[in-house]
């Protein structure tokens, strides 16, 4: 019962703190090319919050997939350091949702790695619909052509968590 109401806060936490990070515009355009690179490197500074929490608390498997998530994640930032300094901008930095990893701290075991993939959807499904609005109208080729091969590696990569976690 504890790991379900663990997992509700997390969701609510995260979705509050969705929409107080401007990823959506309040007059419904499409976000720029500042708002998905900005978007971008929030979810990457979130995967890195998720590989601190798991030296703490985590398994090997948990580590591992931690670790991972950060390495794409400083792949795909090197290449949105390029694409930045072609449009010549800086994006926005934002909070991150690293506060949904406040309750895995105190669970141990199954507990935090049911909350640990629990905590990823909610950032992936955000950063995934940044994508999909930005795509519908893109205001930079060398970005939409970077978020369209982004798209299927993190629809896929929500979707084995998902998996996971119903697992666990």
């Amino acid at each position: 019962m504890r790991v379900l109401v663990t997992i509700i806060l997390v969701f609510i936490g995260s979705a509050a703190l969705a929409d107080s990070t401007g990823e959506q515009r309040p007059d419904n355009r499409a976000p720029t090319a500042i708002d998905v690179i900005s978007g971008l490197y929030a979810f990457g500074r979130f995967q890195q919050s998720l590989l601190e929490s798991t030296d703490l608390k985590g398994n090997a498997e948990v580590k591992n997939l931690a670790a991972l998530r950060v390495e794409e994640a400083a792949k795909r930032d090197k290449t949105l350091k390029d694409i930045q300094a072609a449009i010549g901008a800086e994006p926005r930095i934002r909070k991150t949702a690293s506060a949904g990893l406040a309750e895995p701290d105190s669970s141990d075991g199954p507990a935090y790695v049911r909350t640990f993939y629990a905590a990823q959807i909610p950032e992936y499904e955000s950063t995934i619909a940044l994508l999909e609005r930005y795509l519908k109208a893109p205001d930079n080729a060398a970005l939409a052509a970077f978020a369209r091969e982004q798209l299927p590696r993190l629809r896929s990569q929500v979707k084995d968590a998902g998996r996971t976690m119903a697992d666990k």
